[in-house]
């Protein structure tokens, strides 16, 4: 389990949260743009993302591009 499920606590038990580790980790890392093939990538809403780079904004995965 990842940093990112400590603010869940106790709720919620040990197996539901060891599985939204990665898929959080995943999804706030910087993904590789389609477009200027740069990792500049990030998540700005569920299917929405935006490159820092060429400054393109479009629709892909939920979690990852």
């Amino acid at each position: 389990m990842g940093n990112t499920t400590k603010r869940f606590g106790a709720r919620y038990g040990r197996r539901n949260k060891a599985k939204l580790a990665p898929i959080e980790e995943l999804q706030r890392a910087k993904q590789k743009c389609p477009y200027c093939n740069k990792t500049a990538v990030k998540r700005l809403a569920m299917g929405i993302w935006h490159c820092a780079k060429c400054e393109s904004k479009f629709a892909g995965k939920a979690y990852t591009v």
